[in-house]
């Protein structure tokens, strides 16, 4: 096998594992509604399902990383691979709900050490500015279809059998990725590990995950609440706390720095918008599709398809662009086709013909798609090669955060809301995505202008 095949190869084994990390953050939603009857619980019960995969995953994304970076990539990964598996054996065994939650934690802490991990040594054995834009287009590629293809596989999957099979079937795929890992994967690490910088990451745990069970909580306690006023209150303090730390820092675990540079903080402002908009997208067409139009779990995932097709399709074109002539271009194809999508579906009722359903989610799959690339490759540029872990542990964690907040502003739009009135109530939400596709236009303007620039990076931080 040449470099450059062997190089290929490393790719597809990290995309078959940002693949399953993806698909669970939406496969899981479809199967709510299953889980629900087969072990009696309730609608909040049946919350604590996603919600405890989710605030453990966005809290030790940038941790996971930086241990990555620290103790070597590939023997993180493949020990995320194993918690992975061992979650969902454990989920799928699970029989009620406090075995199902603490299947859901350990789903979540491998899967805090994939996606950043994954991306890493992606960064680490593509070294080219070029080719590494291509191969982070077809990584963004394959987590943008696992996130638009949840609904159409876990649909699949729970017509047949029931829900189990939904954690069943990522034991075949983590055993075989194990083993291309340990034949093609090389080891990876900092040559110059940094400090462990503990006190940060405490910090940095505790912040990002009251970030999101704020977003995650806020729709049911009502965000003026007194239990809402309590966790902005800890998310100042900790905040507060963290900068203070990393400022102080010789090796802080995030040079907060960074920040202060244009194109990097547009970057995981535009992960955080371009995940709103999917996630909106997602939930508000799931209920709308079900619960309006009366379809099957397999049926509503159909409709949906041309989302996927679209994100799988033009994410590839999207690195290309990325490599040949900066981000600016897909960015602002990104921009126009999720305003569009989001204008096409702004209308809603009951009776909004299929082709209209059909285009609004083509454009937004086509918006998905072009703006992954260039907002990662431009994440990951911030930094140098020997902190890849912790580039992909901040633009992962961006994304996470935006996944969180579309979530609670689409619940918070349709919460208490009948069918009947369901349709009209999502306008607001689908006027929102067409914001995100104009906040993405915006964006654009502040990304390099062209490949060289996209591809410069910070040099280290000055010793102190």
């Amino acid at each position: 096998m040449n470099e450059r095949t062997h190089r290929w190869v490393v790719l597809a084994v990290c995309c078959a594992s940002i693949f399953l990390v993806g698909l669970d953050t939406t496969v899981v939603n479809v199967a709510l509604p299953s889980i629900g009857r087969d072990l009696g619980l309730d609608l909040r019960q049946l919350e604590w399902a996603v919600d405890a995969y989710t605030l453990v995953l966005a809290g030790l994304l940038i941790t996971s990383g930086a241990l990555a970076d620290r103790v070597g990539r590939r023997r993180i990964f493949r020990i995320g691979l194993v918690l992975f598996a061992l979650g969902s054996a454990g989920c799928a065994l699970a029989p009620g709900l406090h075995e199902l939650v603490a299947a859901r934690v350990v789903q979540g802490v491998g899967g805090s050490m994939l996606s950043p991990v994954a991306l890493a040594i992606v960064v680490a054995a593509i070294t080219d500015p070029r080719e590494r834009a291509q191969a982070i287009g077809v990584w963004a590629a394959v987590f943008g279809l696992s996130m638009a293809a949840g609904p159409v596989l876990g649909g699949a999957l729970i017509t047949g059998a029931g829900w189990r099979p939904v954690f069943w079937a990522n034991l075949p795929i983590i055993a075989v990725v194990l083993v291309l890992t340990a034949v093609h994967v090389p080891e990876s690490r900092s040559p110059r590990p940094r400090r462990l910088d503990l006190p940060g990451q405490a910090l940095l745990i505790v912040l990002v995950g009251t970030v999101v069970a704020v977003l995650i909580e806020g729709p049911r306690w009502g965000f003026g609440s007194g239990q809402a006023l309590a966790g902005y209150a800890v998310i100042v303090a900790a905040a507060a706390a963290f900068a203070r730390v990393e400022l102080r820092r010789a090796e802080p675990l995030v040079d907060l720095r960074l920040f202060g540079r244009l194109p990097f903080s547009a970057a995981v402002g535009g992960a955080v918008v371009v995940f709103v908009a999917l996630n909106v997208t997602l939930l508000l067409g799931t209920l709308y599709l079900q619960r309006v139009r009366g379809l099957s779990p397999l049926a509503a995932g159909a409709v949906t398809l041309p989302m996927a097709l679209a994100a799988t399709v033009c994410a590839p074109l999207s690195g290309h662009l990325v490599g040949r002539y900066g981000p600016r271009l897909p960015l602002r194809l990104a921009g126009v086709s999720t305003a569009l999508g989001g204008l096409l579906l702004a209308g809603l009722t009951d009776r909004t013909p299929l082709p209209v359903l059909l285009a609004g989610y083509l454009c937004a799959g086509i918006g998905i798609g072009f703006a992954n690339a260039p907002i990662t490759n431009t994440a990951v540029s911030g930094l140098p090669p020997d902190r890849a872990g912790v580039a992909g542990g901040i633009a992962s964690t961006a994304r996470q955060v935006g996944a969180a907040l579309g979530i609670a502003l689409a619940g918070g739009l349709v919460a208490e809301t009948g069918a009947a009135d369901l349709a009209a109530a999502t306008r607001p939400g689908w006027v929102l995505v067409a914001a995100c596709g104009l906040a993405v236009l915006l964006i654009a303007q502040a990304a390099p202008v062209s490949r060289a620039a996209a591809g410069a990076r910070t040099p280290e931080p000055v010793r102190r």
